[in-house]
C-alpha cells in the first residue's frame, strides 16, 4: 500500500521560510520522479516543483529562486524548502508520485502577518 505523508506546514510571516517533508512508503522511492503541488482556495491545483530520479528539477515560474526541491532516497523522503515566502504562496501543499494517482493528504501553508 502506497502512502505519502506530508509535514512541515504552518503559519509564517511574509519573508519567512518553511521546509515541507513528504515521507513515502510502499514504493521503490528512488526510481520515481516526485512532485510538489499546491492548491489555493478557489484555484486549481498547480505544479510547484518536480525532481526526477536522476536529480533534475523544474519549478513553477512563481517560485523559481525561492523554493528548492530535494530528496533523500535513503529516507524515502522528498523536501520542499520555501524561502522568501509571500502571501500568495498560501495554499495546501501536496506531494505526488509523478504520473500516478498517489497523493499525500496535504499540509497547509499560510503566509500572513
Amino acid at each position: 500500500q502506497v502512502q505519502l505523508v506530508e509535514s512541515g506546514g504552518g503559519l509564517v510571516q511574509p519573508g519567512g521560510s518553511l521546509r515541507l517533508s513528504c515521507a513515502a512508503s510502499g514504493i521503490i522511492f528512488s526510481i520515481y520522479t516526485m512532485d510538489w503541488y499546491r492548491q489555493a482556495p478557489g484555484k486549481q491545483r498547480e505544479l510547484v516543483a518536480r525532481e526526477t530520479s536522476e536529480g533534475s528539477t523544474i519549478y513553477a515560474d512563481s517560485v523559481k529562486g525561492r523554493f528548492t526541491i530535494s530528496r533523500d532516497n535513503a529516507k524515502n523522503t522528498v523536501y520542499l524548502q520555501m524561502n522568501s515566502l509571500k502571501p500568495e504562496d498560501t495554499a495546501v501543499y501536496y506531494c505526488n508520485v509523478y504520473y500516478t494517482h498517489y497523493w499525500g493528504q496535504g499540509t497547509q501553508v499560510t503566509v500572513s502577518s
